[in-house]
C-alpha cells in the first residue's frame, strides 16, 4: 500500500547539515537525506510509543557480567524464571574466562519490561547493560488474560521482596 510522499523544507545550521550528510553517507548507497530523515522520524515515533503506559513492546536487554561475582548466575536465572511469561528467549555468550554477555528478549507492557530490566541491571555482578524497546504495533493492552497493572504490581512486589536486585547500593530504604 503506497502512500503519497509529502515534501517539506528543513532549515538547520551548516555544521549540523555537514554532520548529517556524513551520517547519510555511512548509511550506504541506498540511503539519501529523505530516507535517513524518515528513519529518524520512525525511530522517534516508536520511542514515544514505547514510553506510553500500557503499550505492548518487545525489548532486548543486553547485559555484561562477571560470572565469578557472588551468585550472580543464580540470581539472574531466578529473576528470569520469575518473569518467564515476559522473557521470550535469551542467549549467553562467553566473552573471556571471567566475563559473559547475555541478550534477553522480552515482551509485554512497557512499564513491566522496564521494571524487569531495572531489576536485572541492578543485580550485583552485572557491570553494564542496555534495554532497547520497540513497539509491537498492537497498541495498549486491552482484554488480556492477565492485566498489565497486575503484572507491574507483581514486578514491584518482587523488587521489594528481593532488595539485592532492586537496590544494589549499600544503604537501607524505608518502605
Amino acid at each position: 500500500m503506497a502512500q503519497d510522499l509529502m515534501r517539506f523544507s528543513v532549515a538547520m545550521p551548516e555544521n549540523l547539515l555537514v554532520r548529517f550528510d556524513a551520517l547519510v553517507a555511512r548509511r550506504g548507497l541506498a540511503k539519501n537525506r529523505s530516507e535517513v530523515i524518515r528513519d529518524l522520524v520512525r525511530d522517534a515515533l516508536i520511542e514515544e510509543e514505547c514510553s506510553m503506559p500500557g503499550e505492548e513492546v518487545m525489548g532486548t536487554l543486553t547485559i555484561v557480567f562477571n560470572h565469578h561475582t557472588g551468585d550472580v548466575r543464580d540470581k539472574l536465572d531466578s529473576i528470569q524464571h520469575e518473569f518467564f511469561e515476559q522473557i521470550v528467549s535469551s542467549m549467553h555468550v562467553h566473552l573471556d574466562a571471567d566475563t559473559c554477555m547475555e541478550v534477553i528478549i522480552l515482551r509485554g507492557e512497557s512499564g513491566l519490561i522496564q521494571t524487569i530490566s531495572n531489576i536485572i541491571l541492578g543485580t550485583k555482578g552485572v557491570t553494564h547493560g542496555r534495554l532497547t524497546m520497540t513497539s509491537t504495533g498492537h497498541g495498549v493492552y486491552e482484554n488480556r488474560p492477565t492485566p498489565a497493572a497486575e503484572a507491574v504490581s507483581a514486578a514491584k512486589a518482587y523488587a521489594h521482596d528481593h532488595p539485592q536486585h532492586a537496590h544494589p547500593h549499600d544503604h537501607g530504604h524505608t518502605h
